[in-house]
């Protein structure tokens, strides 16, 4: 039995009208996913910096018209340097809290902000990021060897950390809250798009976490609606032996630094 005419025209309008919201859904996507995925606070250049630590600002030189804007933040005695690479926004200021985890630990602590975001210059690229941990990179190494050189990453952070210990040698990674790879955290927002073909950034976290040879831990909560706790646990699939992930239940995206258990696995694992 075939289907009334005027059925069939209501149908076809349907499915017209459904393919056209997904194909304006998907271009709105596109073209404003750097929007979406970048939060900067842009900070003008003469803008001093003030924290109840002991810090010195520095000026990291990419090229004639690029300079990163970075913090060194200084431990007591120090024994070795983290390396910091910190989440999708604002800039330094929001992360400094932070430092004291590692200045009390004895490690000097590096931060920069990536191009576009505080006082950094510069136009914002996946290879842009990868090229700028190198230079950090290059900095810890004027002062200390590959074995005192820890490299941290935070949420966004955490892609470009695992990228850079995965080219360069380095004490430990330690990663928190990380993803498998944008792709993987832009599914779970919206699976219904082909996202490997969409995005400008990939940050494949899993492609570069086989490559990684110093021991690699792991911090992510089950709460996280932010960073599927489902993406960073798939990681640990490719951890090698002595690599560890540390579940903080009821744990969400920003508040890691609340629990005392975060607290104790660091500290452990900055005195090892």
């Amino acid at each position: 039995m075939q289907e009334p005419p005027t059925l069939r025209r209501y149908l076809k309008k349907i499915a017209l009208w459904a393919i056209s919201v997904y194909l304006i859904a998907g271009l709105v996507l596109y073209f404003i996913q750097d929007r979406l995925l970048f939060h900067p606070e842009v900070l003008p250049a003469n803008y001093q910096y003030k924290f109840d630590v002991p810090f010195q600002e520095m000026l990291i030189p990419v090229n004639k018209k690029v300079k990163l804007s970075a913090v060194l933040f200084n431990a007591e005695r120090p024994r070795g340097m983290v390396l910091y690479f910190h989440g999708n926004s604002a800039n330094i200021n929001r992360y400094a809290k932070y430092m004291p985890n590692f200045t009390k630990n004895g490690y000097d602590v590096l931060i920069m902000d990536y191009r576009e975001f505080g006082k950094s210059t510069g136009r914002l690229t996946e290879a842009a990021l990868y090229e700028d941990a190198l230079l950090m990179y290059k900095v810890a190494r004027t002062r200390f060897a590959p074995h005192q050189i820890v490299i941290y990453g935070k949420s966004l952070g955490t892609g470009i950390a695992t990228q850079l210990a995965s080219v360069r040698d380095c004490r430990r990674l330690i990663l928190e809250t990380p993803y498998y790879s944008i792709g993987d955290v832009a599914a779970e927002a919206a699976p219904i798009y082909p996202y490997s073909l969409m995005l400008n950034y990939k940050l494949p976290t899993h492609e570069f976490l086989p490559k990684v040879t110093a021991p690699v831990v792991v911090f992510h909560g089950t709460d996280d609606d932010t960073v599927p706790y489902a993406s960073g646990e798939k990681l640990r699939s490719l951890f090698k032996k002595g690599d560890t992930l540390f579940t903080i239940e009821g744990g969400e995206h920003n508040n890691l630094n609340d629990y005392p258990f975060f607290h104790q696995k660091l500290d452990s694992v900055l005195q090892l």
